[in-house]
């Protein structure tokens, strides 16, 4: 008889191992989350700075070569005073020459439920002007592990004078 396949913490490596062990017996789950990121870049406490530029970025109209780090929040709808759920922790960078798309590598870190202290890794492009936007989950960790999908973003809102924005997060993985 199979052990139960429960979900483990980290931080004990034995049972992760024994995780891992009843692995061949465990059934893959599917899971859809919805949530919005906010990313501000002004004011007293922004979320997203600069780190660094390349010489010619400022003449680039894609920006090419500028690069941010975010600890951005998660929310559960599109008022940044609604219920937190997370944050989005990572770097993002302009990584076109003819068009503007962000390289995003981040991860989204869950606070709240049943999805305390799990992750879901994103590496991938991000067209930012378009309506939609699809990158790939590439990983997790807590309930997520081994995880795969799909993240797909649409603008909420953009303030093209400040730059901030609130995007709208659709995920749906595959997970043990």
């Amino acid at each position: 008889m199979a052990l139960p396949f429960v979900w483990c913490t980290a931080d004990d490596p034995e049972k992760v191992a024994e995780w891992f062990r009843a692995l061949p017996s465990a059934k893959e789950k599917t899971t859809q989350l919805h949530f919005y990121f906010h990313d501000t870049v002004t004011g007293k406490n922004p979320t997203a700075v600069p780190i660094a530029r390349a010489p010619s970025t400022d003449k680039s109209p894609t920006m090419f070569g500028f690069l941010s780090m975010m600890d951005d929040p998660l929310t559960v709808g599109p008022d940044p005073n609604s219920e937190p759920v997370g944050r989005a922790q990572g770097i993002y960078g302009s990584a076109g020459q003819d068009s503007l798309g962000l390289l995003m590598t981040l991860n989204f870190m869950f606070t709240s439920k049943e999805y305390n202290g799990s992750t879901l890794s994103v590496l991938g492009r991000n067209p930012i002007f378009e309506t939609y936007r699809e990158m790939p989950i590439t990983g997790g960790t807590g309930v997520f592990r081994l995880a795969r999908g799909i993240a797909t973003a649409k603008t909420h809102v953009f303030n093209t004078t400040s730059g901030d924005a609130i995007v709208e997060y659709k995920v749906i993985i595959l997970h043990y």
